[in-house]
């Protein structure tokens, strides 16, 4: 049967097609203004966490959000309505039972003659998640309706049924979340080697060796800063003015010939980006954004345009070899170094950009940036809290170690070729977690088309599960009816 659903595929015998809403029950509303003194559990979207309830926020009363509405209790499934393709959905256990959700999810409460986890596997299938994300409104937050989710067609097997898919499902799933674990696990080992890389580099370990057979070829760093500085001084006209030098107490101890130095003083310029509306017209130059720097990488073809004077084109224009830092925002720090291939562009007013000294490498600056004791300086050096950021003049003073052009470049070779190794390896791991995702989509979908085990013909056939919620349904409206009444036939008691 399909009690009015059109059938995506034909099912077992025993099964039924119907609408989420038909195997749910509804959910009690609260006000955060009547919410209990001792407090309770605020369960938002930024709490799911591989499918879980992590860490949740606690409110006492009238601190909570107004989106705290929702008191949810132990198997309930909790489908986020916003970005549906994200697939923040949870089951609610007894540690959050009674307590409360944000109306950002539409919260499934299945009938007790419905498997509570069999729902939580079913709503994060393709076949659930895809016609919704379809049908998502708005751009900021691109968001479906409670009703939206409630109207989606499901397949329902019989009740002994379900039971054996959920058992076999996690079956299944035990095996490969231990597989993805390992993955996981792999992932933070390869930034854990990225990191020592970076250390071992800008403390002068990793060429060692190296400097030890080329001594007599390398210029101390201290020479190539002054000559640097005396460049600076002559085409600044004297308005150069040199930065303190870093104070080195506390900080590792360099190699012979090796100095440190501040960002401002091997640059020729730092300077604050084009502020003007960007269009998808192909009016002027490309404009970079911050949130165009994506993985230490840029979409050039998907960049908007902006309108801009010529002279004003000319100051603002990127080249090869520019850095361009991200000032303000939750990506505050981040950078990236522009090369030869890139198109006409001008950079957005929340990026900085630096124009290095042509006698320093510019990637051996871009890796210091990737580094652990670049980020802690960064985060040192933000000012605000709602939003953070930091200006040229925090950006000058950032210290960093300085070695000899020579062994900037055999150190930039050593990097990228370790790196190249790491990334190769996290490539095989990357392709490896979305062959498991794709493994865990075909799981499902095996459940859910009654293939993943075996049918029994002596099941109750579901289309009786269906009947049975209806009736309950039909009783509970019932007594909601003559509660209504008597509450109005009952004198109020002075």
């Amino acid at each position: 049967m399909n009690n009015g659903v059109s059938c995506p595929y034909e099912l077992p015998k025993g099964w039924v097609w119907t609408r989420l809403g038909e195997i749910v029950r509804a959910v009690e509303k609260v006000s955060p203004r009547t919410a209990p003194d001792e407090g309770f559990t605020y369960v938002d979207i930024a709490s799911i966490v591989s499918q879980r309830i992590a860490d949740p926020k606690r409110y006492f009363g009238r601190e909570a959000p107004s989106r705290a509405r929702q008191l949810v209790k132990s198997g309930d499934v909790l489908f986020s309505t916003v970005r549906t393709y994200l697939k923040h959905i949870a089951i609610v256990d007894e540690r959050y039972s009674g307590q409360i959700a944000s109306t950002g999810f539409c919260v499934i409460r299945p009938w007790p003659c419905i498997d509570s986890k069999l729902v939580f596997y079913l709503v994060q299938t393709d076949t659930f998640v895809n016609p919704l994300t379809q049908r998502q409104r708005g751009t900021s937050y691109p968001a479906v309706r409670d009703s939206d989710v409630l109207m989606q067609p499901v397949a329902v097997p019989p009740l002994a049924e379900q039971h054996r898919i959920v058992a076999k499902i996690e079956e299944l799933f035990t095996r490969l979340d231990a597989g993805v674990e390992a993955l996981t696990r792999i992932k933070a080992q390869l930034k854990r080697y990225r990191q020592a890389v970076l250390k071992h580099a800008y403390e002068g370990k990793l060429t060692a060796e190296w400097r030890k057979a080329h001594q007599h070829e390398l210029e101390p760093a201290s020479v190539l800063l002054e000559r640097i500085k005396q460049k600076r001084h002559q085409t600044a006209k004297g308005t150069y003015k040199e930065l303190p030098q870093p104070d080195a107490s506390g900080l590792p101890e360099l190699p012979e010939g090796w100095v440190w130095t501040r960002i401002g003083d091997i640059s020729e310029a730092i300077q604050y980006g084009y502020t003007a509306s960007s269009t998808p017209e192909p009016v002027g130059p490309k404009m970079l954004r911050i949130t165009d720097i994506q993985n230490n990488s840029v979409k050039w073809d998907a960049l908007p345009h902006c309108r801009i004077e010529t002279e004003e084109k000319a100051k603002y224009l990127l080249k090869e070899g520019d850095l361009v830092f991200a000032r303000t925002g939750a990506t505050v720090g981040k950078s990236f170094l522009i090369t030869d291939t890139t198109p006409e562009s001008v950079f957005a007013s929340y990026l900085i950009r630096i124009v290095l000294s042509p006698q320093v490498n510019k990637t051996f600056v871009h890796s210091f940036f990737r580094s652990q004791d670049y980020w802690t300086q960064v985060y040192a050096g933000q000012l605000g809290i709602g939003q953070p950021n930091v200006n040229s003049r925090t950006l000058s003073r950032l210290r960093l170690p300085l070695c000899s052009a020579l062994e900037q470049q055999r150190i930039v070779e050593g990097i990228e070729r370790r790196f190249s190794v790491a990334d190769q390896i996290e490539k095989t791991v990357d392709q490896g977690l979305k062959q498991a995702e794709r493994l865990r989509q075909s799981i499902l979908k095996k459940a859910f088309e009654g293939k993943l085990v075996p049918q029994n013909p002596n099941d109750e056939p579901a289309e009786i599960l269906l009947e049975r919620i209806r009736e309950e349904r039909a009783r509970a409206q019932v007594g909601a009816k003559s509660k209504k009444v008597d509450r109005k036939e009952t004198p109020d008691r002075k």
